[in-house]
């Protein structure tokens, strides 16, 4: 496992921390919403925009041509990152929201029909939930649920039931974002091709790329998605995958320059995927963060962040179990991401983080995009705090022990 020292060379890397001082320091316990860039992502960006700024895949000039390199070679380092067989198979848009979007404009709406059935989970974010919904009143397609055990993971006879002849779309997600739980995707996958094989497969991998090694041959989905800005990289950097022979057979998400072939005054016709996919002058400055924030992800080894990060999460589970005050909502054991949900019995979620941010931690508050499944708690809101390889120890104890000041300023009392 990654040791103290090297984890305090990692936060050397990392400019925010400098907001820390001796009276209030910055415990950053957020990351599931969006991570903190080091200085080699930002050192990219800044070059980028000093010494290549040009129009993508539109001039001969060096300036053009260098903006072409650094976008193609983002896709290229994507490619390799997570298993995908050829660049082409990697599709550039804002945020995973946008690339599900695209799924659902570009395949769903024209190959989904009534009485076809799209099954996803009760874990579902709203991305990955309300996108469908839309689908299937567009449609007269039927959403299937597939809901969580005690164990607040999925039992394979959920999947058993609910997948079937009539399912044309799986959608679900790698790591929840409250739970933490990690559905057996790869083993979904199978079964989905074994009962309905002309159906498609869509990973949420948005919360689960960022912190653990990702192989979408592998899986053997038909798309992946997932957000830059979650690990590492620049707002503004979403990919989506697909496998190329899917993605040629799609009609374009939007229209305009630099993803046609020809243009006549009556009609036109598209580029292959990538291309078709991608109107408009793109985020190269975004994109040219990717391939920084993926050569320092896997120099450090993602088995290695994944390894220390549970390391972390344990410990936090272990003393937070302790609580009699505290109710946990994420799952206890098991594969599960690197995030800890709950909630005081009596005291609001936003109070909380309010009261937490005074003492300089900050975590997230609300419902984190996740309704239906907070709905099925009997709940409404809770209380996240998630980690990545810049938190250490000492932080999830100072974490620990801020709860404390919760309870005094709520009139709790201690514990």
């Amino acid at each position: 496992m990654l040791q103290h020292s090297e984890i305090m060379e990692i936060r050397k890397d990392f400019p925010f921390l400098e907001l820390s001082t001796k009276d209030k320091p910055l415990v950053y316990l957020d990351s599931a919403a969006t991570t903190q860039k080091p200085r080699q992502v930002l050192d990219a960006m800044n070059r980028y925009y000093s010494y290549q700024n040009g129009g993508p895949h539109r001039g001969a000039h060096r300036l053009s041509m260098a903006a072409t390199e650094v976008y193609e070679g983002a896709r290229e380092k994507v490619k390799d990152f997570i298993g995908a067989k050829d660049a082409k198979e990697i599709v550039f848009t804002r945020n995973a929201t946008e690339a599900l979007n695209l799924i659902a404009y570009s395949w769903a709406l024209e190959n989904i029909k009534a009485g076809d059935e799209i099954v996803l989970s009760i874990m579902e974010h709203h991305a990955n939930l309300v996108t469908w919904q839309y689908v299937a009143e567009k449609t007269g397609a039927k959403l299937v649920y597939l809901y969580i055990d005690d164990k607040k993971t999925i039992p394979f006879s959920e999947v058993e039931e609910k997948i079937t002849s009539k399912t044309k779309l799986l959608a679900i997600t790698q790591s929840s974002n409250v739970l933490g739980t990690m559905p057996d995707v790869k083993k979904m996958i199978a079964h989905l091709r074994t009962v309905s094989p002309e159906a498609r497969a869509v990973v949420d991998g948005a919360q689960s790329t960022p912190h653990m090694p990702v192989d979408v041959r592998d899986l053997d989905c038909d798309f992946f998605v997932f957000s830059g800005h979650k690990m590492l990289a620049a707002m503004g950097a979403g990919v989506l995958y697909g496998k190329l022979d899917l993605l040629n057979t799609l009609k374009p998400y939007m229209y305009g320059g630099d993803m046609i072939e020809y243009v006549y005054e009556d009609r036109a016709t598209f580029l292959d995927a990538p291309a078709r996919f991608e109107a408009g002058t793109q985020d190269v400055g975004a994109a040219s963060s990717l391939p920084a924030a993926i050569e320092y992800l896997e120099n450090i080894g993602m088995e290695n962040i994944h390894e220390y990060e549970s390391h972390l999460l344990d410990h936090a589970y272990d003393e937070m179990s302790k609580m009699d005050d505290i109710d946990i909502l994420s799952r206890p054991e098991g594969p599960r991401g690197g995030l800890i949900t709950f909630n005081f019995k009596e005291v609001h979620p936003h109070d909380v983080a309010s009261i937490l941010d005074s003492k300089g931690v900050a975590i997230r508050s609300g419902h984190h995009c996740a309704q239906p499944l907070h709905r099925s708690f009997d709940l409404y809101f809770s209380c996240r705090a998630s980690f990545a390889v810049y938190n250490t120890m000492e932080e999830v104890e100072y974490f620990i022990k801020s709860l404390d000041e919760v309870r005094r300023v709520m009139g709790l009392g201690t514990r």
